[in-house]
């Protein structure tokens, strides 16, 4: 009798120390799953973190495939700049995508606001676009670095008080613009030997006298004006 309680006890035992050690693997796995899962998730946000982290930046390679998809999203063509010396309206043309959707997502980077109008020559053209601060050149590197085609064969001519794009380098035989700056013709009725050269891609429409207001500034002789002219805000209309 003593033997088969001695084994029913023993039995017993034996069952509690099992369940034990099952449900203390289950309890190991589930930690493991557990962590797996935390894991996983914090992989994953240090994987979207990193996207945020790399801001978008225009090149040379992908500028042109980028303004071809963005002038399809445009619904807009007019832009009021807001100057120092008063604002004006710009009316963009629509054949000439490039440029039109260079101007606008450059507007809606905010990339205008606080430039100046850099050069001015009189009865000529003022050109804007530039400054001499480093937050000028701080927008432009978080832009990207890259020149737009010349596009100046679409019928337009540089009549007064339309806007066009400058080269941008010295040593640039294909006339590739500076997506950054821009100019304004001042001249009656117009400077036509610009025609073929450079690409005209808007037209003043509201606002010209302080486009002839800005023209008429003191310059020093590198044709910056003595007293900045400052782009307080460019705006999409």
């Amino acid at each position: 009798m003593l033997k088969k309680n001695i084994a029913f006890i023993t039995s017993i035992l034996l069952l509690f120390i099992s369940c034990g050690e099952t449900k203390e693997k289950k309890q190991q796995s589930s930690k493991k799953q557990i962590l797996t899962i935390e894991t996983d998730s914090l992989a994953s946000k240090a994987i979207k973190k990193k996207e945020v982290e790399e801001p978008f930046l225009l090149t040379e390679e992908n500028a042109i495939d980028f303004f071809f998809d963005y002038e399809k999203t445009l619904k807009k063509n007019k832009v009021r700049l807001t100057t120092s010396l008063g604002s004006f309206t710009i009316e963009l043309y629509d054949n000439v995508p490039y440029h039109r959707a260079n101007f606008i997502y450059l507007t809606r980077q905010n990339y205008f606001d606080n430039t100046m109008f850099h050069r001015v020559v009189k009865n000529f053209i003022i050109q804007g676009g530039n400054s001499d601060n480093r937050d000028t050149s701080k927008k432009r590197s978080k832009i990207g670095r890259y020149l737009l085609p010349p596009d100046a064969k679409k019928g337009h001519k540089h009549h007064r008080g339309v806007i066009s794009m400058p080269s941008g380098e010295i040593d640039n035989p294909h006339k590739l613009a500076s997506p950054f700056e821009f100019f304004i013709v001042v001249t009656k009725p117009g400077s036509y030997h610009l025609d073929g050269n450079y690409t005209p891609f808007g037209r003043v429409i509201e606002g010209m006298s302080v486009v002839d207001k800005i023209n008429n500034v003191a310059v020093d002789k590198g044709d910056w004006p003595m007293q900045n002219v400052y782009i307080l805000k460019a705006e999409v209309l």
